[in-house]
């Protein structure tokens, strides 16, 4: 058979779920043999959703996403998604065509450098040089994929490879269990180091755990709600830790970092924070302003590179999230009951701290102004929303209003984020892959005209797929993020190449054939958000008309007086 038939058929015996890509030449018998064995390959009409498609979809469902892409241009126009993925720690194996090894660097058409391009954007880059290792090192790929923290891996596969046959037998493409999906190993802490870490959170008066999206890539939220209630441990998270305890728990503190409700504060009073799965990067730490140099932190973490990156913590836990959880409330079992009546005033004292700054921001989340107030904007969808949904944000001021004021109502992935790299033009490829990975489940995506702009020829995509999910565009008319940082770096009307034309985007989602429904008034909001979220026969667009004043377009304690300082950003 081909080596094209050989990689189709290990991503068979994988059982991998929906993947895409844009073929060439290079990759055609992979293409053929995908159709014969009928392995659920769509075609995409940019590269770089692909990988964001799959990147969601390996968020979502734990499983490893796969694409590919065409030499040159194509695997080029991987990078951005690769990154995301990689510093997301999402387990990918993508797949890329590469010259005819007889004729390389002869000028061949498309031909580049591309293996040097994207080694440095994936956790691994694997070229094939021998047809009969195929099996072998696409197995090799997807164990990579799926160990230590997850990530990329690229498999470059020259023509000659692809195209090339060899006689394979049946038991080269057997593959064990469990490889497709992350984490495929785990790892514990050193049993003297649980010890010490249960004396500390033992003892302290004021814990805080602060979870990041490694939480949910080791599918650790049980582990970390168990904890949580059984010691009234009270939890803060990053964007994507969101959703390690519900937003709507009583012990919920909230986003911390660069925006927070009131975790910022706890943080800062804590006398044992908890980091579990979180790098500390700037955003989380406000600039590395939180925690205090002083305090004390615990850090849990599977990637021993993370710790001490930028704080230095008391204690180290190497390990897996959802085991290193356990193994810390199995060793804190005799005392969790004294422990959990104890800290019973200060579980209060955080729940009635976040109920008094929903009620210091209730006119803003009930706002009748027109353009519509993001923050009404977020409300909405925050009461449409069941407890199943899921909700992708786009980078800039979509994640950053989705991560302050969107709540999910139980544990788990319920909000995806493109934080590891915080590109736009996520919202929508990310919410296909959401959809792909949780069907059934209502699914949501928040993005910008800016973001929208980019990748709006997947609507064709979606469409095509009949996925039900629902696209929010935040329609400023400008790369609002930008132009909001402009007004507080430079003062209103000093604004440069930041403005879009105005345009209607549920005119554009119908033109694709698609439902578009337009929201200029605040009170249409709820109908066309339950219309979006209800429905079953395809993409449901909403373009909503948000304000153009770029004082507002950024979340803030009051964002209409923020104020920022030279070398610093609010966003």
């Amino acid at each position: 058979m081909t080596g094209g038939e050989a990689i189709a058929r290990v991503l068979k015996a994988c059982n991998v779920g929906p993947m895409f890509g844009m073929g060439g030449f290079q990759l055609l018998p992979f293409y053929d043999a995908a159709r014969r064995l009928g392995l659920d390959h769509n075609l995409i009409n940019d590269e770089r959703c692909a990988v964001f498609i799959a990147d969601a979809y390996a968020k979502v469902s734990g499983r490893v996403g796969v694409c590919d892409a065409t030499l040159g241009p194509g695997a080029t126009n991987l990078v951005t998604g690769l990154v995301e993925a990689l510093n997301a720690g999402s387990p990918l194996v993508v797949f890329i065509g590469d010259s005819h090894r007889l004729h390389a660097w002869k000028n061949m058409t498309q031909e580049t450098r591309q293996v040097d391009i994207l080694r440095p954007a994936c956790k691994e880059l694997i070229r094939i040089e021998m047809i009969e290792r195929i099996p072998e090192l696409v197995r090799r790929a997807f164990r990579v994929a799926t160990s230590g923290r997850p990530g990329p891996v690229v498999v470059d596969i020259p023509e000659d490879i692809c195209h090339g046959t060899f006689p394979f037998a049946e038991p080269d493409f057997a593959v064990e269990e469990g490889l497709t999906s992350a984490p495929a190993l785990r790892c514990r802490p050193a049993k003297d180091d649980l010890e010490r870490a249960a004396e500390m959170l033992g003892a302290a008066k004021r814990p805080l755990m602060l979870c990041g999206g490694g939480v949910h890539l080791s599918a650790a939220t049980d582990a970390a709600v168990a904890l949580a209630r059984g010691l009234n441990l009270p939890v803060a998270h990053t964007m994507t830790g969101k959703g390690a305890i519900a937003c709507t728990d009583p012990l919920s503190a909230g986003l911390f970092g660069r925006y927070d409700r009131i975790a910022n504060a706890l943080i800062e009073e804590s006398d044992c924070l908890f980091v579990v799965g979180c790098k500390l990067g700037e955003i989380a730490t406000k600039r590395y302003s939180l925690p205090g140099a002083e305090q004390t932190v615990i850090h849990l973490d599977s990637v021993a590179e993370e710790f001490n990156r930028t704080f230095e913590p008391a204690l180290r836990l190497w390990g897996d999230a959802r085991e290193g959880l356990r193994d810390l409330f199995a060793a804190l079992a005799g005392e969790a009951d004294t422990i959990c009546a104890r800290q019973q005033a200060y579980a209060d004292e955080v729940a009635s701290r976040m109920a008094a700054w929903r009620q210091s921001v209730d006119a803003r989340l009930a706002s009748n102004e027109r353009p519509v107030n993001m923050a009404r904007l977020i409300n909405e969808l925050n009461k449409a929303m069941p407890d199943d949904g899921i909700l992708v944000a786009d980078g800039g001021f979509a994640a950053h209003w989705g991560g302050l004021l969107y709540d999910t109502k139980r544990a788990g992935r319920g909000f995806v984020p493109d934080r590891g790299f915080a590109s736009i033009g996520y919202g929508l490829p990310g919410a296909m892959g959401a959809a792909l990975a949780a069907p059934g489940h209502p699914v949501v995506g928040l993005t910008g005209d800016g973001g929208f702009n980019m990748v709006m020829g997947e609507l064709e995509t979606a469409r095509r797929l009949k996925l039900p999910l629902t696209i929010i565009v935040v329609n400023n008319a400008a790369s609002g993020y930008v132009k909001a940082l402009q007004h507080l770096m430079y003062g209103a009307g000093n604004y440069q190449s930041s403005d879009l034309e105005e345009v209607n985007y549920a005119r554009v989602a119908e033109a694709l054939g698609c439902t578009g429904i337009r929201v200029e008034d605040p009170d249409a909001l709820a109908d066309a958000l339950g219309r979006g979220i209800a429905g079953t026969d395809g993409p449901t667009l909403i373009d909503v008309v948000v304000t153009r004043d770029p004082a507002q377009m950024l979340p803030g304690v009051d964002n209409r007086t923020a104020q920022v300082k030279k070398g610093d950003r609010v966003a």
